[in-house]
């Protein structure tokens, strides 16, 4: 929803919206998700993930309606509050939720594919929004959202099961059974069918949970006895407790602030000329950042995958989470290239076939960098993800408010040339991050050590898995 609004931005030139009230929308729609998120999420842990799914769909389908039916730039400020807040609940549970499904060593995968199926919603929506613009006028934009998020709420109700449990490995150490042996002591069977028999029951012991009937799992409300209140500041304090948290949270802050600044200087530049853009080709346009991503998922979850197996080796067999870093480096290379390459384009007035090259090479950084980041979070503490995961919201959001409120005053003061150029540094200087981190990250963890116990005892449900 906050992507395609920015296609539609010559259409509200109509209903006198100027170019930094959108900003100031997209800004209030970025401050909806992080305080919403602080708000929200500790409730997941008291009342179950299920309910949250639901309100959130619900926001979200609101929010929709409005922004169909608004007429003032105050109504679309509003409307996007009230949009990010419903999409504050569901960006952070998905994340919970892979937690709560798939062990440890399947989260670096199903990180990748939840940032690369939000890519394809950001990338993509816009040029499905830009086509209905052009041909039924931008109120049926929001409308198509609505009958869309109205079917999401419906699937949601109907079909999500609760998933808030603590899973167990499917092979497990067998209890050794009373049978085995007989009143005289004596063995009852060979070796081989003792095997044979543990093997058995391994799989079909009884002291395994059955499966909750369907009328627990899609129960509206999950409730445990837990106390929740400690989930309304923790995330703040793991904030400033880990270094891997501040670090995740400020590079994925930026990766976006960098994305929405991309998108809306193209929704707003490209109409005019020499590129004369019609909302189709500023939707169109959006591709390019779609392509990158999809590469970056392609390559870089595997080159990670392969350089962390190779340091290993290196280092003995000793896996460390810091050995992910090095392609971390890669990823915010390419994001300052891309960010130069679009931003100097633009302003140069070059063939828009650069600034979409740029943009792709800025989705393939964003892709690889970012995946890395909440990998590498995930690595170091699996077991306060909740609340991390709050905290690299949190922050990730108020970087975004603060850099589109920003931007609009920063572009009139400076130019578009300059304005770019200072983004461009400021992601080098994203680059030092990893850096910092290669060298003094596994002094930090244990420094930490202790932190993380305490905080990773204090959660709605612990597991050493």
């Amino acid at each position: 929803m906050l992507n395609i609004l920015k296609v539609a931005f010559e259409s509200y030139l109509d209903l006198g919206i100027s170019y930094a009230t959108l900003n100031n929308a997209v800004a209030t729609n970025n401050a909806g998700l992080a305080v919403g998120c602080l708000l929200f999420m500790p409730f997941v842990h008291k009342y179950g993930r299920r309910p949250l799914y639901i309100l959130s769909s619900l926001i979200q389908l609101m929010a929709a309606i409005w922004s169909a039916c608004l007429n003032t730039g105050g109504e679309l400020i509003a409307a996007n509050l009230v949009s990010g807040v419903g999409g504050a609940i569901s960006e952070a549970i998905v994340m919970i939720t892979i937690v709560d499904l798939f062990f440890l060593h399947q989260h670096a995968r199903l990180n990748g594919l939840f940032l690369l199926m939000q890519s394809v919603g950001s990338f993509g929506g816009p040029v499905a929004a830009g086509f209905i613009v052009d041909s039924q006028g931008w109120r049926w934009m929001w409308w198509w959202t609505t009958i869309f998020l109205g079917l999401n709420f419906v699937l949601v109700c109907c079909f999500f099961e609760e998933t808030k449990y603590v899973p167990i490995s499917a092979v497990q150490t067998p209890r050794r059974p009373a049978s085995v042996v007989h009143e005289d002591g004596l063995p009852k069977m060979s070796s081989h069918e003792h095997l044979e028999e543990m093997s058995i029951r391994s799989t079909s012991d009884p002291a395994t949970p059955p499966r909750n009937p369907l009328s627990k799992r899609l129960a509206i409300v999950t409730k445990s006895d837990v106390s929740i209140r400690q989930h309304f500041y923790l995330p703040v304090r793991v904030l400033f407790t880990f270094p891997a948290v501040a670090y995740a949270a400020v590079t994925y802050g930026l990766l976006l602030a960098w994305f929405a600044v991309i998108s809306s200087a193209a929704s707003y530049f490209m109409l005019d000329p020499p590129y004369s853009f019609a909302s189709s080709s500023v939707g169109l346009f959006m591709i390019s950042a779609l392509i990158g991503t999809i590469i970056g998922t392609i390559f870089g979850a595997p080159l990670s995958d392969w350089s962390i197996l190779w340091l290993s080796r290196r280092n003995g067999g000793v896996f460390e989470p810091e050995m992910r870093l090095w392609v971390a480096l890669v990823g915010s290379l390419l994001c300052t290239g891309g960010i130069l390459m679009f931003g100097l384009g633009l302003a140069k007035s070059l063939p828009w076939i650069v600034l979409a090259v740029g943009y792709a090479i800025f989705g393939v950084g964003f892709s690889m960098a970012g995946d890395i980041a909440l990998t590498y979070l995930t690595d170091c503490y699996p077991d306060i993800l909740s609340d991390a995961l709050v905290g690299v919201i949190l922050v990730r959001n108020g970087i975004s408010v603060l850099i589109m409120f920003v931007f609009t005053p920063w572009v009139n003061n400076l130019g578009i040339q300059n304005t770019f150029i200072c983004i461009a540094l400021i992601s080098l200087i994203m680059t030092l991050l990893p850096i910092i981190l290669l060298v003094m990250g596994k002094a930090a963890r244990a420094r930490t050590a202790a932190d993380y116990r305490k905080f990773a005892v204090r959660q709605a449900v612990y597991r050493t898995l």
